[in-house]
């Protein structure tokens, strides 16, 4: 979900208008609405008769879209995970019915660029991390409640950390003697752990990110619901997902792959192309930032789009 906090353009954004094949009567679903730089591009496609529904589960991303689009009859604004996409939408009777589905995951620049929302190691905040202020496990409470081998697993599936042992045992080590409150704590005892640096890059970067998926369950929250979003778009209808590292977008390439190839068959059975039934249409091939969007907007470099097609 990343974007020009300054100027709050969206990643990918030329591409992902064109992804989503809007016409004015679409009903289009924007699951994950930041500040609503996708939003607004597709509310510009939309005609009277169309409908945009907007979810978030971040209280300050809604905040934004009420105050932005109120008294637009044709959106429709949800303070909940997107992992919920199925119940809200059989609750407004929308199954089967939406023509476009866009997720931009991650963590959107808003929510780096706030030191008191406590993402980023760019300034001391409070050690929060919660895209959703009213749950309860915060970074802080993780790191002190989890076990240190717990915590090394975290960092080694989540963050992809080679370090993990030495930063956990330094993190464990810390909180002993007192919690761990900070970014820039946290930070800190990081940095001090890791001994050989990164050039560009800063040596908390992997561990940061390990504790915000673990803190937010966000690979948990794609797995659950892009079976969801197969079963709420409309015959034809396109799924459009952005991803910003591996772990996302693993899985999001599995599943469809998975949905394209269809029904698995026994590989020695004698089935026709017709019997395979795939739910999805794989459209074009992964597509990334543009080096001029690099350049404007370096958060941009690790998004990847992938575009599929509902099968009817």
């Amino acid at each position: 979900m990343i974007m020009n906090s300054a100027a709050h353009i969206p990643v990918l954004f030329e591409e992902v208008v064109t992804a989503l094949d809007l016409t004015p009567s679409n009903l289009v679903v924007d699951a994950t609405y930041g500040r609503g730089g996708h939003a607004s591009a597709i509310l510009e496609r939309l005609g009277d008769q169309g409908k945009l529904v907007v979810i978030d589960r971040d209280s300050d991303a809604i905040a934004h879209a009420r105050e932005r689009w109120a008294g637009h009859d044709n959106v429709e604004i949800i303070h909940a995970p997107f992992s919920d996409l199925l119940e809200l939408l059989e609750q407004r009777g929308l199954v089967g019915k939406v023509d476009a589905i866009l997720f931009d995951f991650g963590v959107s620049s808003p929510q780096l660029d706030q030191r008191e929302r406590g993402f980023s190691f760019n300034g001391d905040g409070p050690l929060d991390m919660r895209m959703d202020a009213s749950q309860k496990v915060t970074a802080a409470s993780l790191v002190s409640d989890i076990e240190e081998i717990d915590l090394v697993k975290i960092l080694k599936t989540y963050g992809e950390e080679r370090f993990a042992k030495r930063i956990a045992r330094a993190i464990k080590s810390a909180i002993a003697e007192a919690p761990i409150q900070t970014t820039g704590e946290l930070a800190r005892l990081v940095s001090n752990a890791v001994p050989f640096k990164e050039k560009g890059k800063h040596p908390a970067t992997r561990t940061f990110q390990a504790i915000r998926i673990a803190v937010n369950r966000e690979l948990q929250e794609i797995e659950n619901v892009l079976p969801q979003a197969l079963k709420v778009l409309a015959p034809g209808g396109r799924l459009v997902v952005i991803s910003f590292h591996s772990l996302e977008d693993r899985i999001v390439k599995r599943f469809f792959r998975s949905e394209s190839r269809g029904d698995d068959y026994p590989p020695d059975l004698p089935i026709t192309a017709d019997m395979i039934c795939p739910r999805l249409e794989l459209i074009g091939k992964q597509q990334r930032a543009s080096k001029t969007e690099m350049h404007s907007n370096p958060r941009a470099r690790s998004a990847v789009l992938r575009v599929a097609r509902k099968v009817a």
